[in-house]
């Protein structure tokens, strides 16, 4: 790496840091792993220190997500610590270090671009390869709460950017001024979003403006980290308030304009203030999933933001692309997701994940009468969170809970009972399913009309002369049919006629049917759309 000349520092980075004795983090609430890396460290010669996320959340009283630690030791000097350790990145190189399925991200103290003011117009940070110091390091890192070092040697909170006074007042702001910040990261922008829904902060002023004038560089930043970070907010349990303040700065329109324009669009009519009404409560049904069963999956993430599309252009009355909404279910989503697909990176698996938690939804809350095979259903690997959606549903609609219930319960059932189902009866109550078809095979069956008694094909019929032709083809015997002509000529009287069984009495009850499931009867939601 070429050494280029560093300009002598304003007097504010000149001022020596603020330590505070952080009686609260005790040993106990650290990660094992990550004090054994900063230990080992130390012993070293190097420099190292708890740094970001982890030493704020410690602060608020939370349990961090992960533990990283930035050091003076450059990334080669890593490795030759810690035999267990492997070196990625392409334009930065990191230090990982495994323990066991564990990794501890460790990082070289690294140091703004010296001049990008004065050089050039763009501010995007494109290479940011250089190494720095620990004041440095704390000075290039983006908002204040997220500058501070901890040393767990001495047990002190070492803050160089006034970290600790926006922790004790609430407020997030930037190192720096935030117009030049979110230059150089557009992404920041988001981020800071998300620290303020989930934290519960205050947006400093200075940094809500220069939100609002420079959320069109949102589209600046790499697709896959956008999306990342849209995830993040909806997997944070304040994908609500997120939105809200997306929507409000107007980065909304940039990241997810199909979402914009559908929310522009329905504020002209009553009815479409209600369905962007549901629209929220959706968001606050998935934050209560979130807080009840974890982290939800990318699909299900997608799936409840674009469902509220796919309802639209299912409907031919409030349907905006040209044409009547194909009769195929799966091609309304496909064409929901497509540019989304295209502009955000949506990986394959998780755009196909979420058409299908689309379509089962509709088939949890269409009218009864058509054929359809539970069993087979919930083998699907989607199943759970078609559920999970299903249930957001019920949670923003306040309505068809009895089907929720009714499919959790005989899920349950199908769990504890490993793969089987028993029903009250019937011809696949105590066995199990083995039908492993798609979904889409099984819920597009039609209902095959027959006779509740269906009466034995005459003999001498075509069936039978065609089983005794295939019988000649395969050189065994033809079956010949029983006939009086044939008992009264039978050779000898040591041949008997064997009694042929006797025919099941046509009053004879049909077979009991499984345990039926709960459905939307009304069609809530779904029925007068699809």
């Amino acid at each position: 790496m070429s050494e280029t000349p560093i300009p002598p520092a304003p007097p504010e980075e000149t001022e020596q840091p603020r330590r505070v004795r952080a009686e609260a983090l005790t040993p106990d609430r650290l990660d094992p792993d990550a004090l054994k890396v900063v230990q080992r460290l130390g012993r070293f010669g190097f420099e190292a220190y708890l740094v970001g996320g982890c030493v704020r959340d410690l602060l608020l009283g939370r349990s961090p997500k992960d533990f990283d630690v930035a050091t003076s030791a450059r990334p080669r000097q890593i490795k030759r610590v810690f035999r267990n350790c492997r070196i990625i990145g392409r334009r930065f190189k990191l230090a990982h270090v495994v323990f066991g399925d564990r990794v501890v991200e460790t990082a070289t103290f690294r140091r703004r671009p010296q001049g990008l003011e004065e050089e050039r117009s763009d501010l995007l940070i494109t290479d940011d390869n250089l190494f720095g110091d620990a004041a440095e390091d704390a000075r290039r890192r983006d908002f204040t709460i997220n500058g501070l070092f901890f040393d767990p040697t001495s047990g002190e909170v070492i803050d160089f950017v006034g970290g600790l006074e926006d922790l004790e007042k609430g407020m997030l702001r930037t190192i720096g001024d935030p117009w030049v910040r979110f230059r150089e990261d557009p992404v920041r922008i988001l981020r800071a979003i998300k620290f303020a829904s989930r934290l519960g902060f205050q947006l400093d002023p200075a940094i809500r403006q220069a939100m609002g004038d420079l959320a069109g560089d949102i589209a600046r930043g790499a697709p896959p980290r956008v999306l990342e970070e849209v995830y993040r907010l909806m997997r944070s349990g304040t994908s609500l308030g997120a939105f809200r303040l997306l929507r409000e700065i107007g980065a909304l329109r940039v990241v997810l304009p199909e979402i914009e324009d559908f929310l522009a669009g329905e504020e002209a009519s009553p009815e479409g203030r209600e369905r962007i009404e549901l629209f929220w409560r959706y968001l606050e049904g998935l934050d209560s999933v979130v807080h009840e069963s974890g982290e939800p999956p990318n699909s299900l993430l997608v799936a409840t933001v674009f469902v509220h599309l796919v309802r639209r252009e299912s409907d031919p009355a409030r349907r905006r692309s040209p044409g009547p909404p194909p009769q195929d279910p799966g091609q309304v989503v496909d064409d929901v997701l497509a540019p989304v697909c295209l502009r955000l990176r949506l990986s394959r698996n998780d755009a196909g994940r979420a058409r299908r938690l689309c379509i089962a939804l509709k088939k949890f809350l269409q009218r009864p009468g058509r054929r359809f095979r539970p069993n087979a259903f919930m083998r699907q690997e989607y199943f759970d969170e078609a559920l999970a959606l299903l249930r957001v549903h019920c949670t923003a609609e306040g309505s068809s809970w009895h089907v929720y219930e009714s499919w959790a319960e005989r899920r349950a059932r199908f769990d504890g009972s490993g793969g089987r189902v028993h029903g009250r009866g019937g011809a696949g109550a105590d066995e199990e399913f083995r039908d492993e078809r798609p979904i889409d095979a099984i819920v597009e069956e039609s209902p095959e009309p027959r006779p509740l008694h269906p009466a034995a094909p005459p003999h001498g019929g075509k069936r039978s002369k065609r089983r005794r032709r295939r019988g000649r083809r395969r050189g065994g015997a033809p079956h010949a049919p029983p006939s009086s002509h044939a008992a009264s000529h039978s050779p000898g009287p040591s041949h008997s006629p064997t009694p042929s069984p006797s025919p099941a009495p046509a009053s004879a009850p049909p077979p009991p049917r499984p345990e039926p499931l709960a459905r939307d009867a009304g069609g809530a939601g779904w029925g007068s759309d699809w």
